[in-house]
C-alpha cells in the first residue's frame, strides 16, 4: 500500500470513527439528562423583581446545565394560586415547586417561621452559615418532610426596614393602639406591647395609609418599598426591622418529585438554589444605597428605633420563645441549634468586622470615601 492510500483510507476511517462514536453518545448524554418539567409558583408579583427574579435565575441555571432538559416554569402570584398558598400548592403537587418565604406559614406551625426569619435571630451572613454549614438546611427539612416537601435556601433580603409610620415613634408608650401592617410572628411580639397586627396584601397597604386605616406598615426595604410609594402617606421610615434580620427566601419542592430526580439533577437543583440565594442578597446590596437616597429626597424622614424600643421588643420576643419551647419540640429543637450559632456568629462579628465596618462608615460620613 503507498503512503497516499493509506492516509487517505485512514482519514476516512477517522472521520467515520469519530461520527460513530458521536451516534452512539448522543444517547448517553440524553439519558443522562432526562426531560423534566415543572411549575414552579411564586409567592412574590412580578413587579418585585428582585426578590421575584430569585426564581427566574433558579429556572435559568437549570436549563442551562441541561440544554434545555430540565424546565421550570415560574409563575407570579396568583397567576396559579394565591401567593400565600404556594407551599400549600406544592405540597398537594398542584405544582412540584414554589418560592416564598417560610414565615408566611407560622400560623399552621411556628416552626415554619424558623427556616426564613424569626425576632433577633440571625442577619443574613449568619442565616447563611447555619443553613450550610450548621446543620440548618438538614434540620429545617426534618420539619419540611412532615409537611410533604423538600427545601432550599433561594434568597435573603439582608436585614428589612422596620416600616413606614404616619407620625413619629419615640417611646413603647407610642406603640399603644398603633395599627400596624406587620407579618405574623413579628405581630404576636408587638402584640404583647399594646400593637394591633394588620394582615394586609401588598397591594392593599398603600390606600390603608392614605385613609388611616393603619397608622404603619412594614415591608421588604428602601428598593421594594420605593415601588408602593409609602413616602407620600406614611414619611417616617424607621430601621431596622428587628423581626427581620436576614430572612432567607426558600426554594420548597414536592418531596415526592424532588426524590425522583436523578443524582445529577439533584446536585444542579442544590447549585442552581444556592446561586439564586447568593445573587438576591448581592442585587439588594447594589441596589439598596441609590434607593434610600431616593426616598429621603422625596420626602421620607429616616429615624431608628429608640434603644429603649429595641430593648422591650428583644425582651417580649424572649416571652414568646420561651411560650413555645415549652409546647413545640420541633420548633424548640430548631430554636436552641439558631440560638446556640447566634452566641458565637456575633462574638466573632465584633471583633474585624465590626470594627473596619465602624472605621469605613466613620469616614463616609466625614465625607473621605
Amino acid at each position: 500500500m503507498d503512503r497516499r492510500s493509506f492516509i487517505r483510507k485512514a482519514g476516512v476511517t477517522g472521520v467515520g470513527a469519530a461520527a460513530a462514536a458521536a451516534t452512539l453518545a448522543a444517547p448517553a448524554i440524553a439519558q443522562s439528562n432526562p426531560k423534566v418539567t415543572w411549575r414552579l409558583a411564586s409567592s412574590f408579583p412580578k413587579s418585585l423583581d428582585t426578590i421575584y427574579g430569585g426564581a427566574e435565575v433558579f429556572s435559568k441555571m437549570l436549563s442551562e446545565a441541561t440544554d434545555g432538559n430540565f424546565q421550570v416554569q415560574v409563575f407570579a402570584s396568583g397567576e396559579l394560586v394565591p401567593g400565600l398558598q404556594a407551599a400549600d400548592a406544592t405540597t398537594a403537587g398542584t405544582v412540584e415547586a414554589c418560592h416564598t418565604v417560610s414565615y408566611y406559614y407560622w400560623g399552621k406551625d411556628p416552626t415554619w417561621a424558623l427556616g426564613a426569619a424569626v425576632p433577633f435571630s440571625l442577619n443574613a451572613r449568619g442565616m447563611n452559615a447555619w443553613h450550610y454549614h450548621g446543620g440548618g438546611i438538614d434540620l429545617f427539612n426534618e420539619f419540611l418532610a412532615t409537611q410533604g416537601l423538600f427545601g432550599l435556601p433561594g434568597g435573603n433580603t439582608g436585614v428589612q426596614m422596620g416600616g413606614w409610620f404616619r407620625k413619629e415613634i419615640n417611646t413603647v408608650a407610642d406603640l399603644s393602639g398603633l395599627k400596624m401592617r406587620i407579618g405574623g410572628f413579628a405581630g404576636k411580639v408587638v402584640s404583647k406591647l399594646g400593637v394591633v397586627p394588620q394582615q394586609i396584601a401588598g397591594g392593599d397597604i398603600y390606600p390603608a395609609l392614605e385613609k388611616g386605616t393603619i397608622d404603619a406598615a412594614e415591608w421588604v426595604g428602601p428598593y421594594d418599598d420605593e415601588k408602593l410609594g409609602f413616602y407620600k402617606v406614611a414619611p417616617y421610615y424607621y430601621y431596622p426591622g428587628w423581626w427581620e434580620g436576614g430572612p432567607t427566601v426558600h426554594l420548597l419542592f414536592n418531596k415526592a418529585k424532588y426524590e425522583e430526580l436523578s443524582p445529577a439533577y439533584k446536585s444542579l437543583v442544590h447549585t442552581a438554589a444556592q446561586a439564586a440565594d447568593a445573587n438576591m442578597l448581592q442585587k439588594y446590596d447594589y441596589l439598596n444605597p441609590a434607593a434610600v437616597k431616593r426616598l429621603v429626597a422625596g420626602g421620607a424622614k429616616l429615624r431608628p428605633f429608640s434603644q429603649d424600643i429595641m430593648a422591650a421588643c428583644f425582651e417580649k420576643a424572649n416571652e414568646v420563645y420561651t411560650e413555645m419551647e415549652a409546647t413545640n419540640a420541633p420548633f424548640k429543637k430548631i430554636w436552641d441549634s439558631i440560638k446556640g450559632f447566634r452566641k458565637e456568629h456575633y462574638l466573632w462579628a465584633q471583633v474585624a468586622e465590626y470594627n473596619y465596618d465602624t472605621f469605613m462608615m466613620v469616614q463616609q460620613r466625614n465625607g473621605k470615601l
